[in-house]
């Protein structure tokens, strides 16, 4: 079995240690499946068999020896499918918080660019988002800029975000 690996000089065997680790991780993974909501859970693209696995071990008490194997049966399973699908999927469940304040950042800076730079910039996302009001956004960014010259409360600049935010999500 030795000789068919020498042919191959890039292939290394994984050492006893890196499969350990990987089982591990991928019970840790697992482990993140049980601890799920039904609702989130039901996002993930799984097998039905590693579905019913992981309703199985929920249903386990966790104090129980039981709970430790099925965990143990679910990092087996897992093995033999592709987990990157599980992954994304709770990459995305996890990071949808970075991604809301992200989004919000955008709309921000678009609100900000519209105001200072105006036709320019309403042209363009006007030309990237057709269902914008090219009237409505030209009246807020002028009532914005009369606004800040006459240091009053930024009204406008709050409506122009809200509009945005209204319409782009």
């Amino acid at each position: 079995m030795t000789e068919m690996w020498q042919d191959e000089p890039d292939f290394e065997p994984k050492s006893k240690t890196q499969l350990k680790n990987e089982m591990h991780e991928l019970q840790q993974l697992g482990v993140k499946l049980v601890d799920m909501g039904q609702g989130a859970l039901d996002k993930i693209p799984m097998a039905p068999e590693l579905r019913d696995a992981v309703m199985l071990a929920r249903r386990i008490n966790r104090k129980k020896e039981g709970f430790r194997r099925q965990l143990q049966l679910i990092g087996k399973m897992m093995r033999h499918t592709d987990v990157e699908p599980i992954r994304e999927a709770l990459d995305v469940l996890e990071n949808k918080h970075k991604q809301q304040v992200k989004q919000h950042h955008h709309l921000e800076q678009l609100r900000d660019d519209i105001i200072a730079q105006g036709d320019d910039v309403i042209n363009q996302v006007v030309a990237e988002h057709p269902a914008l009001e090219r009237q409505k956004l030209r009246q807020l960014s002028r009532q914005a800029n009369k606004e800040k010259l006459a240091d009053k409360p930024p009204k406008s600049s709050r409506e122009l975000f809200q509009y945005l935010k209204g319409e782009l999500e």
